[in-house]
């Protein structure tokens, strides 16, 4: 009986974190324990919202009580936006985070960052896009310039690595065995560098002087 097996799939989820304004002098600690818990930071920028901005960031929550301190908070001083991408880096984030009232995370998920940096339910020191959608939303806010493309998977992406890289790095590898250089790593990226088949050339014009 053969079984058949699901196609891998090639698709990065990204998600959007955000270091709050009152543990912003701890950014390269959570930047490291971010990184070691599998996930890459595509996108990163520094910046101090206004009391508007805030409050179109946070409009879901608009009339709740908390709101204006909450829009109070996150204008009182500069916070770091990043663009996390993962295998379900939604989902893995929120966990990471642990519960939004960072008194109650202290009990329930101890090693959980809002447990580390936070302080209470308002100032709990990082935010995390609750869906997919959401993180779409919210990281256009913060990265205006973001393209937010699906990657390939599939056909379509083994169509891709076919038409585009696998013949210029296969004349790489098999250029690699040949001289069996001490790096190779390095070998190879230096190869492709200069093998580089879309490498833009230069036309130079000589011009005769009479």
């Amino acid at each position: 009986m053969e079984i058949l097996m699901p196609e891998p799939q090639i698709y990065v989820e990204r998600t959007l974190a955000i270091i709050k304004p009152d543990v912003i002098n701890k950014e390269e600690e959570i930047e490291d324990l971010i990184l070691r818990s599998g996930f890459h930071i595509i996108q990163k920028r520094k910046l101090q919202l206004s009391p508007e901005q805030c409050s179109n960031f946070y409009a879901e929550q608009f009339g709740k009580v908390f709101f204006p301190n909450l829009t109070a908070y996150m204008s009182s001083g500069p916070i770091v936006a990043m663009v996390l991408a993962r295998n379900c880096a939604v989902s893995y984030w929120k966990e990471l985070l642990g519960p939004s009232n960072s008194l109650r995370a202290r009990i329930t998920h101890p090693h959980s960052l809002r447990a580390l940096y936070g302080t209470d339910e308002l100032r709990n020191g990082l935010h995390g896009s609750l869906s997919i959608s959401s993180a779409e939303k919210e990281i256009r806010f913060m990265f205006p310039e973001a393209i937010l493309e699906p990657i390939p998977a599939g056909q379509r992406a083994r169509d891709y690595l076919n038409l585009y890289v696998k013949p210029t790095l296969l004349a790489g590898l098999t250029a690699l065995c040949r001289e069996k250089p001490a790096d190779p790593m390095i070998w190879l990226a230096d190869w492709l560098i200069e093998h580089n088949p879309n490498k833009p050339k230069l036309r130079y014009h000589i011009s005769e002087e009479e």
